[in-house]
């Protein structure tokens, strides 16, 4: 499966962004799927992950009740809807496909397949 990612920019804290992931060669029903984010000088880190039904979703900490996750598998694109962007939001994200569609993952390493990555930026 290809995987590319979009809808990054530069936003205001406070402000909202909707990222895409669109897949191709697969349908997106054989993987859940995860988005990612690696600033400047660290670690990519887990942001959420939804099943590939769209039926469960977790997300980490930092983003719980700001970011939401969905999944329209009609159109094989998952999408990250942020909401009240803070400036410690800034980094690239990245969408991850898992073909183990047993439970929902957060290490990087459990991602098979990644998108290029695209750039959010939240101005103070």
């Amino acid at each position: 499966v290809q995987l590319q990612a979009s809808g990054g920019g530069l936003v205001q804290a406070g402000g909202s962004l909707r990222l895409s992931c669109a897949a191709s060669g697969r349908t997106l029903t054989n993987y859940n799927m995860g988005w990612f984010r690696q600033a400047p000088g660290k670690e990519r880190e887990f942001v959420g992950a939804i099943s590939w039904s769209g039926g469960s979703t977790v997300y980490a900490e930092y983003v719980k009740g700001r970011f939401t996750i969905s999944r329209d598998n009609a159109k094989n694109t998952v999408y990250l809807q942020m909401n009240s962007l803070k400036p410690e939001d800034t980094a690239v994200y990245y969408c991850g496909a898992d073909s183990r569609r047993d439970l929902l993952r957060k290490r990087r390493y459990e991602y098979a397949y990644w998108g290029q990555g695209t750039q959010v930026t939240v101005s103070s």
